[in-house]
């Protein structure tokens, strides 16, 4: 029996599809690429905002007509999406045979056996009831890197944010499980692990009481075999002065954050339901620069929410100028149902979200030319991942893979896959390639 997956959405969801794969490939099933041979499609949605919603509808239908023109018997939406329209998608879908929930995706061979019996199966409403620590995998990302999830749902309740519905309430996983799977991870040629969760930076408090993000990665950097440890998605709120310290002071942990800041304006942040001020964001930014000069710093933000005027954006322009991120993501406000800011008023219009949009990603490229000209001269550690057109292509230290940028460097020698190289900076572009003509110098 061939099984496709298709996975949408976040690398959180990413880690609940490699799950699946890896139940179906312990109950005899062959796990494939490609849906015009699979007699199963799954596809693992994202039901996050607007686009990632039409994404995940556009995909089932498109994997739908394999129902008719491949081999195709069986068709499942899980995640997100079918969490939070659990009752329209079948009703309205009928290319779908089940719709399971973020809670019930362990049970992916038992709602295929009953499909395959000819009953349409819907099963949700157990996000907090799902296993988080047991989390055995087949990895479908390149063998040397690899995301490791500490922890699942959220209790920020921003009010523009979907995902507590979705993920249920913070629940963190236990400390012993997660080393244990990253142990695993190393043994299998991991060099990289990218630590996420939708807060990282509350990692422990739920389950004892304290923050033990600290403790966590100074527990992952004793791994032999990983060379770098990355920080995804750690919320400016609780991020503390020996978080701070151990990322300075430990030298596998990549000197990258990601701090989703979404505004800069105490008026919004107040409206979105941040529990933090841009004070606050300053001071953090300040401590983490002056303890690691070199660090990369990756933010997002938010256009167009509801209050937004134009002293409001003005005022996250100033902040965007006068802080110099190194990356930075801006989102257009996607106005979801069933959130709190649905219902605010002074809802801005759709070609103003844009405008603003293009103006704050405007002002970043000329930051990140300058950010990316600072690294000429310098000599970088590479994670070397591709070769094209003669180029080695990698990532440094400050680049996440798939959302920040490259390094293409030549050299005499020939480099391994998922090997490390020592490469001379050289030129820099404002779209975040770095060293388009660099050499690579052994050390």
């Amino acid at each position: 029996m061939y099984v496709a997956m298709v996975s949408l959405g976040c690398a959180k969801n990413l880690i609940d599809s490699e799950v699946m794969i890896n139940i179906l490939k312990k109950d005899k099933y062959e796990v494939i690429v490609d849906p015009d041979l699979a007699d199963v499609i799954i596809i693992n949605t994202c039901g996050f905002i607007e686009k990632a919603k039409q994404e995940s509808i556009d995909t089932i239908i498109q994997m739908g007509r394999y129902k008719e023109y491949g081999k195709c018997k069986v068709l499942i939406a899980a995640g997100c999406l079918s969490e939070r329209y659990k009752d329209e998608l079948l009703d309205e879908m009928p290319e779908l045979d089940a719709v399971i929930g973020t809670g019930d995706y362990k049970s992916i061979s038992e709602v295929i056996e009953q499909t395959l019996k000819g009953k349409k199966i819907s099963m949700h409403g157990n996000q907090e009831k799902v296993d988080i620590d047991t989390l055995d995998r087949y990895v479908s990302t390149e063998k040397h890197t690899a995301y490791l999830k500490i922890a699942e749902g959220c209790d920020n309740r921003c009010t523009y944010c979907i995902i507590p519905s979705l993920r249920g309430k913070y629940r963190s996983r236990k400390l012993e499980e997660i080393i244990k799977e990253a142990e695993a991870l190393a043994l299998n040629g991991t060099k990289e692990l990218i630590i996420i969760a939708q807060d990282t930076s509350v990692y422990g408090k739920d389950l004892y009481g304290k923050l033990m993000l600290p403790i966590l990665l100074k527990e992952l950097a004793k791994i032999k075999g990983v060379e770098w440890i990355r920080l995804m998605y750690a919320y400016p709120d609780e991020f503390n002065d020996e978080l701070i310290e151990v990322m300075a002071q430990e030298k596998k942990i990549c000197r990258y954050i990601d701090i989703p800041i979404q505004h800069g304006s105490n008026k919004i942040l107040k409206l979105m339901g941040r529990h933090t001020t841009k004070e606050k964001v300053l001071e953090l930014i300040s401590k983490l620069r002056k303890a690691m000069p070199d660090i990369t710093i990756r933010t997002t933000f938010i256009v167009g929410f509801p209050g937004e005027d134009e002293e409001s954006f003005e005022e996250l322009a100033d902040f965007i100028k006068s802080t110099e991120f190194d990356k930075m993501g801006v989102f257009t406000y996607s106005r979801e149902e069933d959130t709190p800011a649905y219902n605010l008023p002074y809802q801005v219009e759709e070609d103003i979200k844009q405008k603003r949009q293009d103006i704050l990603m405007s002002l970043q490229m000329d930051i990140s030319l300058k950010k990316n000209r600072g690294c000429v001269g310098k000599t970088l550690k590479v994670l070397v991942e591709g070769f094209e057109d003669g180029r080695y292509i990698g990532r440094s230290y400050r680049d996440a893979p798939e959302i920040d940028g490259l390094v293409f460097f030549t050299s005499d020698n020939d480099i391994k896959m998922g090997s490390f190289a020592d490469v001379l900076i050289t030129d820099a572009a404002d779209y975040d390639l770095l060293g388009e003509n660099a050499d690579e110098h052994s050390k």
